[in-house]
């Protein structure tokens, strides 16, 4: 037996243990709520972390002290795995490598779908959650995430998804309100039909039940504030600290993940656009936490789980710097950072820890388990 099916078992069997008095099947949810930041498009502990070259200051300044560092975690390397941004949010969300299915994938367009279960479905498989309370914040330029609201494991699935909010999901209630409402020009209704069309082509996959009333307000709301012609609203990770911000206000979500991805664009060739990211993150982080310390709902009952996808590689000999694409040992190298209600503060756990050790640990810090995950669940965050 290897660790990985040891772990699988021994991670059950310690859950059970830890929070028997919990863990009941469809009961009301009295836990914390939990917000999972992917500090995404792949990341260096250099630019992050680390005080010399940090480029998230509050992060490193503010954050750090008030929760448990975990500056050792690491990607396993495994045959057929890639530290590509898809695969190491998958293994945040479900505890498992080498799970998921291809669904269309070309080159820099990994468009996976998860066979096991994610977080979103094991928490609403045990809790009275409503799916609008579960939400996954996607950016406008990886729509191929749009499939992670919930995996093809035959016991979980669509019944229990969470909820995305994104710009394609804007645009789907946008173009479907424009074409109901009417009053177009020959010219603006064929664009629309078109635009509506190639939205609902990308994800073929059966979306009934469809979203939410309480998703349809909060875009009628949007479109309300921002109009249709996508000027005023913010781009980029700016946008999905905005749609967090709101949806916190006016869903209260128990559970959220907030999948940012800006230092991606290093690969159009300038470090800068890595930097300035990563500079971007730590800004609408800071306005997460602040809401979060300001809000009855959310203060003194919010842990806050912060984790890369994946690492890179600074190689100066590569035209585009900070690779990741190459499966080598620093883009496997990464970190997270938990704090909030009964976590420890300004603690490091220097031991290395796998990436697939926070799906079983954040189910655990709310009172449930990820029976299929192979991860362990952490020690040494309680205060």
């Amino acid at each position: 037996m290897d660790r990985r099916q040891f772990t699988i078992g021994m991670g059950a069997g310690a859950l059970s243990t830890m929070f028997a008095s919990q863990v009941q099947a469809k009961t009301t949810y009295q836990g914390p709520n939990v917000i999972l930041v992917r500090f995404g498009g792949g990341v260096r502990r250099l630019e992050t972390i680390d005080p010399k070259g940090t480029y998230a200051p509050h992060m490193v300044n503010a954050l750090i002290k008030r929760g448990v560092l975990i500056p050792n975690l690491s990607i396993e390397q495994l045959n057929g795995g890639n530290t590509s941004h898809a695969e190491g949010t998958l293994n945040i969300l479900t505890g498992r490598y080498n799970a998921y299915s291809d669904a269309g994938s070309t080159f820099l367009n990994d468009r996976l779908a998860p066979t096991e279960p994610t977080l979103f479905e094991y928490f609403r498989e045990h809790f009275d959650i409503p799916s609008h309370q579960v939400l996954l914040v996607n950016g406008e330029d990886r729509p191929q995430e749009e499939f992670f609201t919930y995996g093809m494991h035959g016991h979980f699935g669509i019944n229990f998804r969470s909820e995305m909010l994104s710009l394609h999901r804007f645009k789907l209630y946008k173009f479907g309100q424009i074409l109901a409402e009417g009053g177009l020009s020959d010219a603006a209704l064929l664009d629309a039909q078109k635009q509506y069309g190639n939205l609902l082509e990308f994800d073929k996959r059966t979306i009934a039940p469809e979203q939410s009333p309480q998703i349809t307000k909060f875009w009628r709301d949007w479109r309300t504030h921002y109009g249709d012609d996508g000027f005023k609203n913010p781009r980029g990770d700016r946008l999905l600290t905005e749609l967090s911000l709101r949806a916190m206000a006016s869903l209260q979500p128990r559970l959220m993940m907030v999948n940012y991805q800006d230092p991606d664009y290093v690969h159009w060739g300038n470090a800068s656009h890595y930097t300035r990211a990563i500079s971007v993150i730590d800004e609408g982080i800071q306005r997460l936490v602040n809401f979060v310390d300001n809000d009855p709902f959310y203060r003194d009952n919010t842990i806050f789980v912060i984790t890369p996808d994946c690492g890179r590689d600074e190689n100066g000999l590569m035209s585009v710097p900070f690779q990741h694409h190459f499966n080598s040992r620093a883009a496997h190298e990464v970190w997270a950072l938990v704090f909030g209600k009964g976590i420890a503060r300004n603690r490091v756990m220097t031991r290395p820890i796998d990436q697939t050790a926070l799906a079983p640990t954040v189910a655990a810090l709310m009172g449930f388990r990820t029976s299929r995950s192979e991860g362990d669940i952490l020690s040494g965050l309680a205060a």
